[in-house]
Formats: C-alpha cells, sequence, structure tokens
C-alpha cells in the first residue's frame, strides 16, 4: 500500500527551487495534476495557509481534484527564520513556544477552511520541525495524524501519548537527497560542512534518475513485504529535475499497487 504525499509552499517564501524556476511553485503543483490524472493515483498535498491567501486562484483546482487530499504545512513554513533560529538556540525547539505554535495551527486550518470550506486532519510541519508540543497541540486543534520525519524502518500509524498518529517519510525523500535547482554539488558540500546534515538514508545526493531507481527499489521491496510506503514528492522538485519524466515512470508504477490517501488510513486501524 503506497501514500503518495508532497508539499506547496507560497512564493512568497523565496525558496532556492522557487528562485531557479521560471513558473511558480503552485504552477508546477497544476501540471502535477496532469500525471496524477493520467494514472489515476490519489495524492495527499501539505499546503502553507499564506498559499490560500495569496494565491487561491491556483491552489483552488488542486485542492477540488478528487485526486488531492489536502492537509495543513504551517501558515507561512517559519518565514520569520531569525525568530525561530533564536528560540531554537535557545530551547532547542525550532517551531517556538506552545501559543506560538497554536496559532499557527488554528491560523492555517482557518483559513484553509474559510477558502475552501474544507476540515483538514492531517499535518506536516515545514521541513518535518517537530518541536516537543507538536502532538498536544496538533491534537488539540483536531488533526489527527502528523507526517513529520524520517524513518525507513516505520510502516504504520504510530499512537502517541495525546492520542494523535505519527507517521514518518519512509521512502528515500527528494529534496534533500537530489541534485537539482541551488543544490549543486558544490553547494550541498557546504551545507554538509556546516550541518553536519543526514536522515535514515544518509547524508548523499543523487541524480534524478539513480534516485527513482531508488524509489521504485524501495516501493517494490515494501510491496513485496506487504508494508506501507510513505513517499514524498514536491512537484516543483521534479519539474526543475527532468519536468516530471522519472516521476511519470514511479508513478506508472504506483498506479498498479493500492493507493490511498494519508486519512484513509485512520478506517483500517
Amino acid at each position: 500500500m503506497i501514500c503518495l504525499t508532497g508539499d506547496l509552499h507560497h512564493m512568497s517564501l523565496k525558496t532556492g527551487n522557487q528562485q531557479h524556476c521560471e513558473i511558480t511553485e503552485m504552477q508546477t503543483g497544476r501540471f502535477f495534476l496532469h500525471f496524477l490524472e493520467k494514472y489515476r493515483v490519489k495524492m495527499t498535498l501539505f499546503i502553507t495557509g499564506k498559499s490560500f491567501l495569496d494565491e487561491y486562484q491556483h491552489v483552488e483546482p488542486i485542492i477540488f481534484n478528487k485526486l488531492i487530499e489536502t492537509g495543513g504545512h504551517n501558515y507561512d513554513a517559519f518565514e520569520h527564520e531569525l525568530f525561530h533560529r533564536v528560540w531554537n538556540k535557545l530551547t532547542h525547539n525550532y517551531n517556538g513556544p506552545s501559543f506560538y505554535q497554536k496559532n499557527d495551527v488554528l491560523k492555517t486550518m482557518d483559513i484553509i477552511y474559510k477558502r475552501s470550506g474544507k476540515v483538514i486532519n492531517i499535518w506536516r510541519n515545514h521541513m518535518y520541525m517537530h518541536g516537543v508540543n507538536t502532538e498536544k497541540i496538533l491534537f488539540e486543534a483536531g488533526i489527527k495524524i502528523c507526517s513529520d520525519g524520517v524513518s525507513k524502518n516505520s510502516h504504520a500509524l504510530q499512537t502517541h501519548e495525546t492520542g494523535i498518529y505519527n507517521l514518518p517519510i519512509n521512502i528515500i525523500p527528494d529534496h534533500e537527497h537530489l541534485i537539482h535547482a541551488e543544490r549543486t554539488p558544490t553547494w550541498i558540500k557546504s551545507w554538509q560542512k556546516r550541518y553536519n546534515w543526514s536522515d535514515d538514508f544518509g547524508s548523499q545526493s543523487y541524480l534524478i534518475n539513480e534516485w527513482g531507481d531508488m524509489v521504485l527499489k524501495q516501493l517494490k521491496r515494501n510491496e513485496e513485504k506487504g508494508l506501507l510506503s510513505n513517499l514524498i514528492i514536491h512537484p516543483i522538485t521534479m519539474y526543475l529535475c527532468d519536468k516530471f519524466e522519472k516521476i511519470d515512470e514511479i508513478l506508472q508504477f504506483i498506479s498498479t499497487c493500492e493507493n490511498i490517501h494519508m486519512s484513509e488510513l485512520l478506517n483500517k486501524e
């Protein structure tokens, strides 16, 4: 069983990917819909609240496509970087104090509901940032599943003491493991030196075809074992890498498997 997920961000965030793309991130999301429709593959998209305010004309056709499920991805995706860096330095919690996190969650849920009428119950923090109060705040706001972090051996919903479920990504992520846009080999080497970054799949980055083959191998292995795969795909990353060429192959395989929206897992508990 495969749960395909992705993240979409507002353009005022000015990410490196956005600065290397001649169209908006939300437009890459709309183009990605054509490939989902081609193979009838469901996708859960975590979208920033600010997108619903600034770019709703591009958000609307995405979230009302019947293949798409909508989740929250913070309101402004930690735009006030200095504040978060200082708070992390002081408390080892990048997300911010509890009242700040709570406001972010409720503000995101509110703008999504006001613009679209959708009540969301799934969440992913930008950059998988997960603080000590995250589960409690999300659960009290009505969120049922949080999909933060990377854990290659996690293949089911993990029950937290608050009542919320955690569901980490268990297939090698795209953005952090791909050479693309600003993430050149030189940039990656400097970034690794500065942060000594690594996740459950190591610290290396790959060209799109090698990465895609790794994804397919991992998906097929999980299918053979009857395990749940939680895969993350950023439409803008796929667009920048090869204009969706390799993801077309991946989606073709996913179409041969049981494919679900993340919230459908709640009905299987």
